[in-house]
């Protein structure tokens, strides 16, 4: 037989959450996502600094190949359009397109280049770089338009550690 419950009895069993636990719950989220956003801002930021770094020592590296690459030839094998008394190149394309050594034995026609291509400047967006030449003052915005010196970023931000870009 069948036992009956007795109606007095009562046997609810109690499921899910309560106002409070989710009140809870949802405090120590936002705090946790409120610190999070910040540190992703400054992670996305700190990666294109780097980048913007890179891609500026990559240039000038470029740079510093081509006046090697000048004095070590003293200037003979440098086309006379693209030559300068400093031995810098008149401008950033000539790192990329390259040029057919003149008076070389045994190249036969190659290209010498010292970039495949001009780096983005990461923070701008663009290939535009400002650049001095070497007549020009260290903080110059402006380009005396005789060589190519040095390179800098064209943003007028300022860097997580406190710098300018330009001063890069």
């Amino acid at each position: 037989m069948r036992s009956i419950p007795k109606p007095n009895t009562i046997t609810h069993i109690s499921s899910g959450f309560t106002l409070l636990e989710l009140i809870i719950v949802i405090t120590i989220l936002s705090v946790l996502t409120a610190a999070a956003v910040p540190m992703v801002r400054n992670s996305v930021k700190r990666e294109r600094e780097m980048e913007l770094r890179f891609a500026l020592r990559q240039i000038r590296q470029a740079l510093d190949r081509y006046k090697k690459y000048h004095d070590d030839s003293n200037g003979t094998a440098i086309p006379i359009e693209w030559k300068t008394p400093t031995g810098y190149p008149k401008e950033l394309k000539v790192l990329v397109e390259g040029f057919i050594p003149a008076n070389t034995v045994g190249l036969s026609g190659n290209r010498v280049r010292f970039l495949r291509r001009l780096p983005i400047d990461p923070i701008t967006g663009s290939a535009e770089w400002g650049m001095r030449s070497y007549k020009d003052a260290p903080d110059s915005t402006s380009w005396g338009e005789e060589d190519v010196f040095d390179v800098y970023s064209k943003r007028d931000g300022v860097a997580l550690n406190g710098t300018n870009y330009k001063d890069w």
